[in-house]
């Protein structure tokens, strides 16, 4: 069995390298072929091009680099095309995935694989429609999601999410930071700000503000801040006026994350940017507060758009509303810092709610990776079969 397989930037290279595993260990005679990072090519991809090519290929970027990416969409489809393979398999990246698979389902036959439903639930549900003419299976990171892309007309399995399997460290890895940065038993707090220039920019005096007024009343507490590489040397200058230092975590120096994961395991708390990271956090069972905003175009467009009445996904996996957000006009430190306090006095509630949503996203159950190759070996063969029974 052929399959081609691709992915736009680093968090797909990590759920393709997953489900590579699961289908060789399936299939052993699969062969791939593709586009993907690292990961994926230690699972023995040839990658038809840089994976970077494609992550820097943002919104941001889209436009200075529309003809580069516009090339790179028509070679990878001819690419696919004269391979003919039995699967098509792309991975999120939806300005480059979606347009490949358009243009190859216009030319051939082949099985269309899409891993990650787009965010229907929450914005532009039109999307799902949209994918259906092209697409025939959608592989979900989330268990709500299989309904909005079976009724777009697409086959959607749930295959559970990568953050189940992320390592977390140890207690005594945990304690092993407190002794390194001299904190002792005393509360420390996860500041997570972003990993984007503009919403560091937009975030950093608030949360400084915020976490100065929940030290005001807490003095022994310490912060702590795991810094996204894009932004670590911005996040370093935004601190420098904080009413208290916190302790800078840079990705440069921790290149294994280990000193990361020890932050969020010993962490008592956690000031997030609105994300993934909520998961990250529920893992770690880290009660936490959302705080994030927007330029006003966009946060005018987005509350138009918006069709949940929460942005967190610990909130919406876990089916409540526990974890506090402010979003947009609402992201005011003053406020902020009251649910820090607030939360930091009663976690109970949302611990419950975070291991209600790791049991949910599969924990404790196969690897995601796996469960996403059976999904798609069981997708594919039952289209075989329909095949064959129309011929006859």
């Amino acid at each position: 069995m052929k399959v081609f397989i691709i992915a736009g930037e680093v968090s797909g290279d990590k759920l393709g390298s997953a489900l590579m595993t699961g289908l060789s260990q399936l299939y052993p005679e699969v062969a791939f072929s593709g586009i993907g990072g690292t990961l994926m090519q230690e699972q023995g991809l040839q990658s038809q091009f840089p994976m970077e090519e494609l992550s820097v290929m943002g919104l941001a970027e889209i436009l200075p680099k529309y003809r580069a990416l516009k090339a790179r969409i028509r070679e990878t489809a001819d690419a696919i095309v004269a391979t003919q393979p039995d699967i098509l398999i792309t991975i999120d990246s939806p300005d480059f995935c979606l347009r490949v698979a358009k243009q190859v389902k216009a030319r051939s036959t082949i099985h269309m694989v899409h891993y990650v439903a787009p965010t229907v639930w929450a914005w532009r549900p039109k999307r799902a429609q949209k994918m259906a003419a092209f697409i025939d299976h959608v592989l979900a990171l989330f268990p709500f999601e299989p309904p909005y892309m079976q009724a777009a007309g697409m086959a959607c399995d749930f295959v559970g999410h990568p953050v189940v399997t992320d390592p977390i460290a140890s207690v005594a890895e945990a304690q092993a930071f407190r002794a390194k940065h001299s904190i002792g038993d005393a509360p420390l707090i996860l500041a997570l700000p972003g990993s984007r220039k503009g919403e560091v920019t937009r975030l950093m005096a608030r949360f400084g503000d915020a976490l100065g007024q929940f030290q005001a009343r807490h003095p022994n507490a310490r912060i702590v801040l795991p810094c996204a590489a894009p932004v670590a040397d911005r996040v370093r200058d935004l601190t420098a006026n904080w009413p208290h230092t916190p302790i800078l975590i840079d990705p440069r120096a921790d290149t294994d994350g280990q000193e990361k994961r020890a932050a969020f395991r010993a962490a008592d708390l956690a000031l997030a940017a609105s994300g993934t990271v909520s998961l990250e956090l529920a893992a770690n069972e880290t009660p936490m507060v959302i705080a994030y905003d927007m330029a006003w175009l966009s946060r005018l467009i987005i509350a138009r758009m918006l069709r949940v009445d929460t942005v967190t996904l610990v909130n919406l996996v876990s089916d409540t509303r526990v974890v506090p957000e402010f979003i947009g006009k609402n992201c005011q430190a003053d406020a902020i810092a009251e649910s820090l306090n607030h939360t930091f006095a009663n976690p109970d509630a949302q611990r419950k709610a975070m291991q209600l949503t790791m049991q949910r996203l599969g924990q404790g159950g196969e690897p995601p990776g796996l469960r996403a190759a059976q999904a798609v070996l069981t997708r594919y063969q039952a289209t075989i079969k329909d095949d064959q029974a129309k011929r006859k």
